[in-house]
C-alpha cells in the first residue's frame, strides 16, 4: 500500500522547462526550512537547518548518494574488512585522502587537518554537540599526509556515518591552519562564517536574514551549476508560503504535511514527495519526576488521538507508527499500534493513584499532573495539534503549560542553553531525521544524555541499552537488525517518545529547478548538476 501511494507522487524536478520563468534568478537558488539557525558550526550546533547548510559547504570524508548509501568525499573509499581499510579484529581503520584538495579559503587539506579535529571533538573542552562513538578512539597514528589509522578500544560498527559524514547531526573535518593555535574553538571568530570544503562556501550571514554562499573556486569536483545559494531565515511557516507564491523563494524544504495540499496547486510551482527516515514525535524528559512515571507515559499515549491528527491537521500525509523506523528503513519491523483509548487511559492512571483533584486535574503525592510542553514557535500547525492534544489530554485530568521558542532556541546545545539539551521541559513536539545505519545511540544510549550526546528523554533503559551497545559492536549488517528489533521494542514499550507518525519529505519548488534529487539522509548532499 505504501509503495503505491509514493508511486503516484510526482517526480523530482529534471529540467523539463524550456524558458525561465520571469521571475527566476538564473543559476540562484533561494530557499527556506521555515526556521532559524543558532550558528554554523556543525560542531557547537544541532539543527536540521544547519544540516542542509554545513552538507553544501563544510568538509566531509564522506557523503550520502541519491540513495542514501555512503560514498566517498575527501576519503578515497569508505573503509570496510573487504578493502583492507578495517583490520579483522575491526578495532583499527584506516583512511586515505585524496590529494590536490584546498579548503574554500585555497588552503591546501592533509591528514594534518583530520587528526586536528578528531582532537577537537575529544577536547573535554569543546562544546560538542554529541562525542557519542569518538570516544572509542584511543590512538590516532598519521604515516603520512594522506593516511590517518584510528585505533579503537572496542569495534565501531557504524563509524562510517559517525566519523565525519554528513547524515545527522555529526561535526565536520575543521581546517587545522585557522583553529590550530586555539585552546577551544567554542569562541572562535570562525565560527561566524566557516571555511570548509564543498561545492559551495560561504559570504555572509545575516543574522535573522539570511545566509549567503557562493560556488566554491576550489572544489576539488570543479564548479557547480549553480552560482548563488541564499538561505532566507523566515521563522514562519505561513510567510514561507507567501513568498513561494510571490516567487521570492525556490525551494521549500522539508514542507510541513499541513501545507501539502495548499501547494500542489500554486501556479509555476511543483511538489515532491518521498518517503524519508524521519518521524514526528512527542517526547517525554524523564529526568523529571512525573513522566517519569512510566504509568503517566503510557495513558498519555493512549489518550493521544494520533489518526486524527494526521487525517485533520496533516491532511492524511505520513504513516502512524509505534516504531522509530518506517516501512521503507532496512532495520523496520513491524510493531503493533497503541490505539487511541481515552478510557483505558484513564483506568491506567486511576490504578497507579494518579486522583483527578476538584478542578478534574489528577494528582499524587501532593503532585499536580500539569505539564510544560514546548514546541517550535511560527508553526499554526504545530499549535493545531498541540491544542487537539491538549484537548483529549484534559479529559484525562491533565494540564499543559505550553510554552514557544525559536528552533534556534529550543535546538541549542545545552552551553547555549538550549531548552531541550538543558532538560527545560516536561513534553516537547519535535522531528527526528535517522539514517540508513539503524545506529539510534544518539538518541536512546545511557552515555548519550546531554551534554554527551542528544538523548533529551534522559532514556535509559538497561534492557535497550544492551541491544543498542551490541548493535555498535556489531559489523555484520544482517546480525545487527534483530538487535535494533530489540530496541525499538524496548523503546515502545518504555514510551520515552511517541511516535506521531512516519514522515514524508515533502519539497516545493520553482519549476525552473533542475536535477535536484534529494535522498532521504541528506537531502543537499548532491548538488553539483541541480540549477535553475
Amino acid at each position: 500500500m505504501l509503495a503505491a501511494a509514493f508511486a503516484l507522487a510526482p517526480a523530482p524536478p529534471a529540467g523539463s522547462q524550456p524558458q525561465r520563468h520571469p521571475y527566476t534568478q538564473p543559476h540562484v537558488l533561494r530557499y527556506a526550512t521555515a526556521s532559524d539557525i543558532s550558528g554554523l558550526n556543525p560542531h557547537l550546533n544541532e539543527e536540521s537547518e544547519l544540516g542542509y547548510l554545513s552538507s553544501l559547504t563544510m568538509a566531509w570524508l564522506v557523503k550520502t548518494g541519491p540513495h542514501n548509501e555512503l560514498v566517498p568525499e575527501l576519503a578515497t573509499e569508505v573503509p570496510s574488512k573487504a578493502n583492507g581499510g578495517i583490520t579483522p579484529d575491526g578495532r583499527t581503520i584506516t583512511y586515505h585522502w585524496r590529494r590536490g584538495v584546498r579548503w574554500s579559503d585555497g588552503a591546501p587539506f592533509d591528514a594534518d587537518d583530520v587528526v586536528f579535529s578528531i582532537k577537537t571533538v575529544l577536547n573535554p573542552a569543546t562544546n560538542e554537540v554529541s562525542r557519542d562513538g569518538w570516544d572509542r578512539i584511543v590512538k590516532i597514528d598519521e604515516p603520512d599526509k594522506y593516511t590517518v589509522v584510528l585505533h579503537l578500544k572496542e569495534r565501531y560498527s557504524t563509524y562510517a556515518y559517525t566519523f565525519f559524514s554528513t547524515t545527522g547531526a555529526n561535526p565536520c573535518v575543521l581546517p587545522k591552519h585557522l583553529l590550530g593555535a586555539l585552546a577551544n574553538i567554542n569562541s572562535a571568530p570562525y565560527n561566524d562564517l566557516p571555511v570548509g570544503i564543498g561545492p559551495f562556501r560561504y559570504v555572509a550571514w545575516h543574522r535573522g536574514d539570511s545566509v549567503e554562499m557562493e560556488a566554491n573556486p576550489y572544489y576539488f569536483r570543479g564548479l557547480p551549476k549553480l552560482q548563488r545559494i541564499v538561505y532566507k531565515i523566515v521563522p514562519d511557516r505561513n510567510t514561507v508560503l507567501t513568498q513561494l507564491q510571490t516567487h521570492e523563494l525556490d525551494l521549500w524544504l522539508p514542507v510541513p504535511a499541513a501545507y501539502y495540499e495548499r501547494l500542489r496547486g500554486l501556479s509555476g510551482l511543483g511538489v515532491y514527495r518521498e518517503p524519508s527516515f524521519a518521524y514526528d514525535h512527542v517526547d517525554f524528559n524523564l529526568s523529571h519526576p512525573v513522566v517519569a512515571d512510566l504509568a503517566v507515559r503510557e495513558a498519555l499515549r493512549y489518550a493521544l488521538d494520533r489518526e486524527t491528527i494526521r487525517v485533520k491537521i496533516r491532511h492524511g500525509v505520513g504513516l502512524l507508527s509505534d516504531n522509530i523506523f518506517g516501512p521503507n528503513h532496512p532495520d523496520y519491523h513491524p510493531i503493533p499500534l497503541v490505539p487511541f483509548d481515552l478510557a483505558r487511559a484513564r483506568a491506567i492512571l486511576d490504578q497507579a493513584g494518579w486522583k483527578p483533584g476538584p478542578d478534574a486535574i489528577r494528582a499524587k503525592n501532593g503532585v499536580r499532573l500539569a505539564l510544560t510542553f514546548v514546541i517550535v514557535s511560527g508553526s499554526p500547525d504545530t499549535d493545531a495539534i498541540v491544542e487537539l492534544i491538549r484537548g483529549t489530554w484534559s479529559q484525562i485530568g491533565v494540564a499543559l503549560d505550553v510554552r514557544r521558542f525559536p528552533s534556534s532556541l529550543l535546538f541549542a546545545t545545552a552551553a547555549q542553553n538550549g531548552i531541550l539539551d538543558s532538560g527545560k521541559f516536561d513534553v516537547a513536539l519535535t522531528a527526528w531525521g535517522l539514517d540508513n545505519s539503524g545506529d539510534v545511540s544518539g538518541q536512546f544510549a545511557c552515555a548519550s544524555i546531554p551534554p554527551a550526546g542528544q538523548n533529551h528523554l534522559h532514556f535509559c533503559d538497561p534492557e535497550a541499552d544492551r541491544a543498542i551497545t551490541a548493535f555498535t559492536l556489531e559489523y555484520d549488517v544482517e546480525k545487527r537488525k534483530p538487535l535494533d528489533y530489540l530496541a525499538t521494542d524496548r523503546i515502545a514499550s518504555q514510551v520515552p517518545s511517541i511516535v506521531l507518525d512516519i514522515r514524508d519529505w515533502i519539497f516545493a519548488y520553482n519549476g525552473d529547478l533542475e536535477d535536484f534529487h534529494p535522498n532521504g539522509s541528506a537531502a543537499f548532499d548532491n548538488m553539483m548538476d541541480v540549477d535553475i
